[in-house]
């Protein structure tokens, strides 16, 4: 009997299923040894070697794969065709007693039968600059985290955390915050001018442009007044008419970052749900008698680059489906930013005769949204581009100018992909500007014509938005910071520790993590920082693709470090968060009751501590238990995710995602939820096998059911 071991459980099936009888697949279920956990575990004085131990929840697993190991005729290592699943196959390898340079090691970016066949046949030994790429980080990760961890404890409060990557993504949370605080709004104005030129019903739009031949912005009414009333002195007078064929070129196949920030975007999923609905693609999901099939290639990628067999795939669907003319004249060809590993394809459809509407009873609502959104993205890059007819005109006015543009769709090209939508949001189309038109009229130089309103508005500079989950990853992304496989656990880590809190769909940073934030940008603001923190990425890659020494990386680190630690040790400044105030009275003395932020998040505290000790739970009760009838309340699991549990538990188990709703489901009586997105709020059965839901417009505020 041949062993395979594999990484994750959830693909165990899938693989099992195409190696056949003759091999016994089974899964390590991620790290199996690591860095200890209460200690430092990097012997600086020597040469910063790390010191690794069997992870205390992996003995069992541990144990059960050397017995197996111990009988096997053969053993392969299937981990994750990553770094870190390098890595873990390294780790494998020493527990086992195997030698990492035998040919041992097979990988395959997709789960089906001719991939994982492709990977037995072709084993190889593992890749030590891989592995070696990984130490780096988790031993420099280590170091960052487990010093500055200890000083937060004592300069702010206990049982705090910092981190190398987390700590500047915190900071740039934190630094947007400032820079809305600190914004100042300033006027402007813009001017439109409703125009026809010989039938009053074609009426369309002009924006002013420039005055005397130059850009001019109008920053005061008084200013705009006059440009106004000068308008009426002239007619307004075509001064040309240029007309083109524009283009629109198909962006894409996504990225991790890409497919997370759309996921978001369209379908309201946080980053979370979206990294476990693409887990189940790529490992596979029931799909009737077939058993587990896997949709999807590898979800952690960083580069858009496609295999030419997916290429030629494509090629035959949308000939067939769609016809020749849907075809490029070249294959669509995309450039994958220089900072990529490019170790794997783009996220893509694994047989695009796999429609997701073939699926779609087949598999859960959300897994179905992601992977229809996955499907369009790569059909839609293999396409021709959409082409218009695009009329652009120039009118003067006197010394002003006004430019009026309209576009009429002449070949849908990709967007064909996206015609079944009822409302598409499509990343592709471009925003109209105030001077967008659809079809303009026909117009020809010195044609004088006829305004109908001249409309003049008030605007003003916006402060720059917050960021959501997904345009922090894409930030995270353009600069270089963390890779595909660190953006979620990232963002989970903030939110855990209590740095940053939602509101609606936006990233706020607490009066904590801004405090964690100043004391690290007071010490540590030469590591602390997105320049240094894309510099040492880099230097990672180098680790991984020209094998340079990984120790002398970290002890150059370090010895700057070291200078930082001993610094911010010897001060004696200290941050202090102050509590908010709230509107209780301590029942034990008297005095008022104020929100303080500890280790699992916010309770209340008397405002008397250390003379009063008295604390009470925020809980906020958001609906009625649908299995007993009692108070459905607000809950945080340990890593900071928001859910819904009974208020009697343990008597009663129901927990939920999602708020529930009182009203049972139509379709099948299952009792239905709630949740926000886009402004709306959606309602939809709680049943997976049921696709009932409908959204409703947002009630005004109400003040939420607090209770202590």
């Amino acid at each position: 009997m041949n062993l395979v071991i594999i990484e994750g459980v959830g693909k165990k099936d899938t693989i099992q299923k195409y190696l056949g009888k003759d091999y016994e697949v089974v899964a390590s279920q991620g790290h199996v040894r690591d860095l200890p956990e209460k200690t430092l575990g990097v012997n600086i004085r020597n040469n910063f070697e790390p010191e690794y131990a069997i992870l205390p929840d992996k003995k069992d697993i541990v144990e059960k794969l050397k017995k197996k190991a111990s009988k096997a005729d053969k053993i392969y290592i299937a981990t994750d065709p990553d770094r870190e699943g390098e890595a873990i196959a390294w780790h494998l390898c020493y527990i086992l007693g195997l030698n990492p340079k035998d040919p041992i090691r097979i990988t395959f970016n997709e789960i089906t039968h001719d991939a994982v066949q492709n990977g037995l046949h072709h084993p190889r030994s593992l890749d030590l600059n891989l592995v070696d790429a990984q130490q780096t980080r988790r031993v420099l990760d280590r170091l960052v985290g487990y010093k500055l961890s200890e000083i937060m404890c004592r300069k702010i409060q206990p049982k705090l955390s910092a981190g190398r990557v987390q700590s500047t993504t915190l900071k740039m949370v934190v630094d947007r915050e400032n820079e809305i605080r600190n914004f100042v709004p300033k006027e402007y104005w813009t001017l439109t001018a409703q125009l026809y030129n010989k039938d009053p019903k074609q009426i369309f739009k002009a924006t002013l442009t420039k005055i005397k031949g130059k850009k001019h912005t109008v920053e005061h009414k008084e200013d705009m007044d006059k440009i106004v009333a000068y308008l009426q002195k002239y007619p307004f007078v075509v001064k040309n008419v240029k007309k083109s064929v524009g283009k629109t070129h198909p962006t894409a196949p996504y990225t991790t970052s890409t497919m997370q920030q759309d996921a978001l975007n369209k379908l309201g999923m946080s980053v979370k749900k979206t990294t476990a609905c693409a887990q189940a693609l790529y490992e596979g999901v029931e799909l009737g008698s077939e058993g587990k099939i896997a949709l999807v290639t590898y979800i952690r990628s960083d580069s858009t680059r496609v295999a030419p067999e997916a290429m030629a795939m494509a090629k035959e669907y949308i000939k067939k489906n769609f016809g020749e003319k849907y075809l490029p004249k070249t294959q669509n060809i995309y450039k994958t930013k220089s900072s990529a590993q490019d170790a794997h394809e783009a996220i893509r459809p694994i047989n695009l005769n796999r429609t997701p509407e073939s699926v779609k009873n087949l598999i859960s609502p959300d897994n179905y949204k992601l992977y229809r959104m996955i499907y369009q993205k790569f059909l839609a890059s293999q396409m021709a581009d959409s082409t218009h007819n695009s009329v652009v005109a120039d009118i003067s006015c006197g010394e002003c100018e006004f430019r009026a543009s309209g576009k009429t769709p002449l070949f849908d090209g990709f967007t064909i992909v996206y015609a079944k939508d009822k409302k598409p949001k499509i990343e592709e189309t471009i925003e109209e500007d105030e001077s967008q038109n659809g079809l303009l009229p026909e117009m020809a130089e010195q044609d004088i014509l006829t305004v109908s309103a001249i409309n003049p508005m008030q605007k003003f500079t916006k402060a720059p938005s917050r960021y959501t989950e997904a345009t922090l990853i894409k930030e995270m992304e353009d600069k270089g910071i963390g890779r595909p496989a660190t953006y979620a656990p990232t963002l989970s880590t903030i939110a855990s520790r209590n740095y940053t809190e939602k509101e609606g769909k936006y990233l706020v940073p607490t009066k904590l993590g801004e405090a964690v934030s100043a004391m690290l940008e007071k010490f540590f603001g030469s590591i602390i920082n997105v320049k240094f923190t894309a510099d040492m990425e880099s230097k990672l890659d180098q680790v991984a693709e020209e094998g340079i020494d990984w120790h002398q990386i970290i002890k150059e680190f370090y010895a700057e470090f070291e200078k930082l630690l001993y610094t911010a040790d010897k001060d004696s400044v200290k941050i202090k968060v102050e509590p908010k105030p709230t509107n209780y009275i301590c029942d034990k003395c008297g005095s008022p009751m104020v929100i303080r932020t500890g280790k699992f998040g916010e309770f209340i505290a008397c405002s008397n501590f250390p003379k009063c000790k008295n604390i009470l739970n925020i809980v906020k009760t958001v609906g009625v238990c649908p299995k007993c009838g009692k108070d459905v309340i607000e809950k945080k699991s340990k890593k900071g995710k928001v859910f819904y549990g009974c208020s009697d538990y343990p008597k009663c188990d129901f927990v939920s995602w999602e708020i529930p709703v009182e009203e049972k489901c139509p379709k099948c009586g299952s009792y239905m939820t709630k949740k926000e997105l886009y402004g709306k709020i959606r309602i939809k059965c709680s049943n997976a096998q049921c696709d009932y839901q409908r959204t409703e417009e947002k009630e005004k505020k109400k003040e939420e059911n607090q209770s202590v």
